[in-house]
């Protein structure tokens, strides 16, 4: 029985999807839950399972091609079925209908890609499904040398162009968003990772889930620090989801570990873990990156001291973590030699002064040093 393979709805606000890579050829055979294709939105990057085993007889969406969400992608060849079936959003969903010849529907991709390299799309057949332009026909277009982009846009000798992913267009487009957006400042502290260094021996625990626990403790005393900036007012948020920074090969994401407050350090590194494991992996549900309320880069994995992170929106705080590392300090009135780190806050000046941001910092710099955690392990 043939079973139809459509653009799943991954999350409530994506529209459409960008078909990155098919994982399996037209003939290849593959089981139920195994990675059929690889799909990109302007929020996550991940692998579509089949939701039967069977054979895949068509391919409808080449590779490169940006659709709808319910847009047909492809046809297998399978154990009999009475639906289409939707297995990442859990539901049943039918294809949408095709754009009629000469309707004009493109991803944003499409029309950023043609505002910047000065092309009429109306000149640009559409490989996709009804005619439909995608990225790809574009930058074929250009291939061909039919569009006529400026001078200074053109390679000179010493020179390579690397094609923009839609990841990496998505993170320009959001950090230049958030500039423009929130008024900037960071300040900045340094805590002793004494306790917690002496917590860790013997134990399987970096030391991101103390500063996430410490950041949870510290919300609560400053709670305006997790909040949102809106026209009807500041909006404080009670559930204390933290997003976690990402680094990825090609770009970077915020998996968010929810009710962070209520969770222990083992638990928060396992979770944190598995989520950053299957964000590299592309195995994150949409909605596992959406709804945090305050987020953690924890820079210092790379050897960096000092960051100025920019804010993730619609939040109004970003804590940058430095690396963690044995320094002289005075103590006492004697030097000492403890791991220090430090810390960094960017955060939204419509919504917190300095005096805000500074108290939030104490808080997590007291919590950092001198929690008991053996109570909350």
């Amino acid at each position: 029985m043939v079973t139809d393979i459509i653009m799943p709805q991954l999350g409530e606000s994506i529209a459409e999807g960008t078909v990155v890579k098919w994982l399996v050829s037209v003939g290849g055979t593959i089981q139920k839950d195994e990675s059929l294709l690889e799909v990109e939105t302007e929020k996550v990057d991940l692998e579509i399972p089949s939701p039967v085993a069977g054979q895949l007889s068509e391919i409808i969406v080449q590779e490169g091609h940006t659709v709808p969400v319910g847009t047909l992608l492809a046809r297998m060849e399978s154990a009999p079925s009475m639906e289409v079936i939707n297995r990442v959003g859990g539901v049943v969903v039918r294809p949408m209908e095709e754009c009629s010849a000469g309707q004009e529907h493109h991803s944003p991709a499409v029309r950023q890609l043609a505002r910047e390299q000065e092309i009429d799309l109306s000149q640009v057949k559409g490989t996709g499904t009804g005619g439909r332009i995608s990225k790809k026909d574009v930058l074929d277009f250009i291939a061909r040398g039919e569009a006529h982009p400026k001078p200074d846009k053109e390679p000179t000798m010493g020179e390579e162009i690397v094609a923009i992913t839609q990841m990496r267009r998505t993170i320009a487009d959001r950090m230049v968003k958030s500039r423009h957006t929130s008024a900037h400042v960071s300040t900045f502290s340094e805590a002793d990772f004494s306790n917690a260094a002496k917590f860790r021996e013997g134990r399987n625990l970096t030391y991101l889930p103390f500063v996430v626990r410490a950041v949870t403790r510290a919300i609560r005393d400053v709670p305006i620090v997790n909040s949102t900036w809106e026209e009807q007012g500041i909006v404080i948020k009670k559930d204390l989801h933290i997003g976690i920074a990402t680094a990825l090969e090609d770009g970077l994401l915020v998996p968010v570990v929810r009710h962070a407050d209520r969770k222990g350090l083992t638990q928060l590194a396992k979770e944190i873990t598995d989520l950053a494991e299957r964000a590299r992996t592309k195995k994150l549900n949409p909605d596992e990156v959406r709804g945090g309320t305050f987020t953690i880069t924890n820079h210092g994995g790379f050897g960096s001291l000092f960051s100025t992170p920019i804010i993730h929106q619609p939040q109004i705080a970003i804590l940058g973590v430095g690396a963690i590392q044995k320094r002289p300090v005075i103590m006492n009135d004697a030097i000492a030699i403890r791991p220090m780190g430090y810390l960094s806050l960017s955060f939204d000046h419509r919504v917190i002064d300095g005096a805000t941001a500074d108290q939030f910092m104490m808080k997590v710099k007291h919590y950092l040093e001198d929690s008991h955690w053996e109570q909350i392990l």
